[in-house]
Parts: structure tokens; C-alpha cells; sequence
């Protein structure tokens, strides 16, 4: 291999290119996230922790296509990618469960997760290190990995990563669906995007993409998700 770093395409995508990568994505999420049940099955506790995290971020992807798609120049198109490519861009959403314990229940509610100066994607990412690498840290402190992270943090990544993890394929319809609702109010006015994301799921079950029924799209912008019990 003579190349010394990968040849990362940056450029535009088909719907059945971004539905292609959603799907990839999410494969690899869920063989990651066995991989690290295996591992914690051993008590190889900081393995299981770094590869849960992966799988995460391997989640995380399928958001960040969603976005990729509807990008509306190359400014955004890049962003898109640099996104795709970030660790801590992919992994935002871990920090869901602790938000919905905290009270969140409407999307308004999960929006600063999403903040750019938001200290929790790095929290995780720096946990993946720790779980990998021995470094020197703090006052001159060697961090090993059996010595940081032990079963109760392993069992709670993994068990976040299989949260995470989805088996549905997406079909190049249902991105063309997102790209014909989202795409002309992509960063716009909220509101306009918080009806614009009722109107794509409508659809959606209109061409059953998605389960029959109240518009759950529609009740998590308006009166948010009810918990039956503690997540």
C-alpha cells in the first residue's frame, strides 16, 4: 500500500450512496457492539469500553449523513464531512440517557447536546483513549487501562452502545423523502424545521416507512416522550 493516509472522498452523495452509508454505519455498530458484549463477557473490562464507544460513534454516523444530504452548498458540504470524520461529532448522543433523567422530554430539550462547546463528547472520547493506551497524565501520573476503568463503566458504555444500535435498513426512498422535506429548511428557522420533520415522518408512514399511527415526531416537538420507567 503506498498511500500513507487514506484517500477520504469529500464530495457530494447520491440518496442511494447516503442510504448505502446509513446502512454500513449501522452494521458495523452492531458487530462493534457484540464484539465489546464478548469482551466484557471475559472481563477484558477497558477493551470493552473503547470498542463500545467505536460503536457509538459508528451510530453517530447515520445523523451526520442525514445532514450530509441535505447540505446546500460546498461550505456545508464540508462541514458535513469534517463531522463524519470527528470523533467527538459522532458521539454526542451518549449523553442522552443522563438529559432524559434530568427531566429532557421535548426536542427543544436535547438541543444543547448538540452545542459546540459541550465538554461531554470529549468526556467519551477521552474515556475511549484511557481504555486503549497507557499515557501520562495530570502530575505526571501513568494512566493504565485495567487501573481506570473497571466492570460498572463497562457495563454502562456497552449498554449505551446497544441502545444506540438500529437493524432497520434505510432504502434510498426514505432519504429522498428527508431531502424533499428537510432540504429546503435545513438551518433555517426552527420552527420551519420542526415542521418540516412532522410532515417528512407523515409521509413516512404514509409509504410505510414507519409504524402506523400518532405522528411520534409530532408529540416529541409538542408534549415530548413519556417514560413509563426510570432509562
Amino acid at each position: 500500500m503506498s498511500q500513507r493516509r487514506l484517500n477520504h472522498y469529500k464530495g457530494e452523495l447520491s440518496a442511494a450512496q447516503i442510504a448505502e452509508g446509513m446502512n454500513a454505519a449501522a452494521r458495523n455498530a452492531i458487530r462493534l457492539a457484540e464484539d465489546a458484549e464478548l469482551l466484557m463477557e471475559n472481563k477484558r473490562y477497558p477493551s470493552a469500553t473503547s470498542l463500545a464507544i467505536l460503536s457509538i460513534e459508528e451510530s453517530g454516523k447515520v445523523a451526520i449523513l442525514r445532514g450530509l444530504s441535505v447540505a446546500r452548498n460546498d461550505k456545508e458540504l464540508k462541514e458535513a464531512w469534517k463531522d463524519y470524520r470527528s470523533h467527538t461529532k459522532k458521539n454526542v448522543a451518549w449523553i442522552l440517557i443522563d438529559m432524559i433523567k434530568a427531566g429532557a422530554r421535548k426536542l427543544d430539550d436535547f438541543i444543547p447536546m448538540f452545542k459546540e462547546d459541550a465538554e461531554h463528547p470529549y468526556i467519551l472520547d477521552n474515556l475511549k483513549q484511557i481504555g486503549f493506551y497507557t499515557d501520562c497524565l495530570c502530575n505526571a501520573h501513568w494512566s493504565f487501562p485495567e487501573e481506570v476503568i473497571d466492570e460498572d463503566i463497562a457495563k454502562m458504555v456497552v449498554y449505551l452502545a446497544k441502545i444506540f444500535v438500529s437493524k432497520k435498513e434505510i432504502t434510498e426512498k426514505e432519504i429522498e423523502l428527508w431531502i424533499k422535506h428537510l432540504g429546503p429548511v435545513w438551518k433555517k428557522h426552527i420552527k420551519w424545521m420542526q415542521q418540516a420533520l412532522e410532515n417528512w415522518y407523515h409521509e413516512m408512514q404514509e409509504c410505510g416507512f414507519a409504524p402506523e399511527g400518532p405522528n411520534e415526531i409530532r408529540n416529541f416537538i409538542k408534549t415530548g416522550i413519556k417514560i413509563t420507567k426510570d432509562p
